[in-house]
């Protein structure tokens, strides 16, 4: 066992200072990937500080009717909110659809997005990993590969972001606020993960001591409605090899406002800005969200045993989209 120090500040002022200095630190959460990382050698932080009981477990509504959360809310917390449910119910579902019950018990929302791949070279510290060790390789590109990126990947790196969460965040426009020794700043979901380029070893934005205090969610759009749909090897428990959150508001026939986001597919949640392009404006027909669907993926770069990766992600759009102008539709 490697020795560790372990620190519980009063404040986020205090934990915020104590990770500025000492370099290496981890603040701790659930613990639901870190301890597990911590476990294999992958980590071996020389101080970790416990987060989990400082004020930052209260979800709350915004001046303008969007919602706070918490950075230690706990996932099972937040996907069972009332207000979640009714007015965010694509971040609801992603969240039931990322773990079991017990991780979800445990599991903080700031932990989620700080969570780090499951790519197996780079939990097995006998092999080389470009995201581990700058410069050592990347075994998976020749190896296995098949649960990888498929989308903006980079000869150093081709690890998917294994969030549920943050790709429903992602698709409702959240942003996140960092706490650190500069002070406060706010940076959108959609930002805040790396793509691996040349550096895979930098998962998100974050800087040396900031620590997540909170997400902030913009309000519903009005008629906006959304959904998670997640295609995985087995029925509970899996990351996802693909998986879509949309956002859609549909008013005379024709899409007037979408938001969509791919998860699986790369090394952050993957936002379809180009499949959005298409979808503005234009008639929602299964026509419509197959042209806007098969433009964003065009920039696919499957690997040799992923391809299938980039059909899977197109039929869970295109159902998604399809399920929610259904849903749209006046009654008859």
């Amino acid at each position: 066992m490697k020795p560790f120090a372990y620190l519980r500040p009063g404040s986020v002022a205090e934990a915020v200072r104590a990770g500025a200095e000492r370099p290496g630190a981890r603040f701790l959460g659930g613990g639901t990937n870190l301890v597990d990382l911590m476990k294999l050698g992958v980590e071996s932080p020389g101080l970790l500080i416990d987060v989990s009981r400082l004020p930052l477990d209260r979800v709350t509504r915004t001046d303008d009717g969007g919602l706070r959360i918490g950075a230690t809310v706990r996932n099972s917390d937040l996907a069972a909110h009332p207000d979640v449910r009714t007015d965010y119910p694509a971040l609801s579902q992603a969240l039931l659809a990322g773990a079991s019950g017990q991780l979800r018990n445990t599991a903080t929302t700031g932990g989620n997005l700080l969570q780090r791949t499951r790519c197996p070279y780079f939990q097995d510290v006998s092999k080389p990993c470009n995201k581990r060790i700058p410069g050592s390789g990347c075994p998976a590109r020749e190896g296995a590969h098949r649960d990888l990126a498929v989308l903006g990947h980079s000869q150093d790196c081709v690890a998917t972001n294994p969030s549920d969460m943050a790709v429903a965040l992602a698709a409702l426009d959240a942003t996140v606020r960092l706490h650190g020794p500069e002070g406060e700043r706010t940076v959108p979901v959609t930002g805040f993960h790396r793509l691996p380029g040349g550096n895979p070893d930098q998962d998100t934005v974050i800087r040396p001591g900031e620590l997540i205090t909170e997400v902030v969610l913009p309000p519903r759009p009005d008629g906006a409605l959304s959904l998670y749909r997640k295609a995985r090897d087995r029925a509970s428990y899996a990351f996802a090899l693909a998986s879509v959150a949309a956002v859609l508001t549909v008013r005379d026939g024709r899409v007037e406002q979408a938001s969509l986001a791919f998860g699986g597919l790369a090394h952050r949640p993957w936002r379809a800005r180009a499949a959005e392009e298409v979808l503005r404006g234009a008639p929602a027909t299964d026509e419509t969200f197959a042209q806007a669907v098969d433009t964003e993926l065009s920039a696919a770069r499957p690997l040799r045993d992923n391809g299938f990766k980039v059909v899977l992600a197109r039929n869970l759009a295109i159902g998604a989209l399809t399920e929610l102008t259904t849903r749209a539709a006046p009654s008859r």
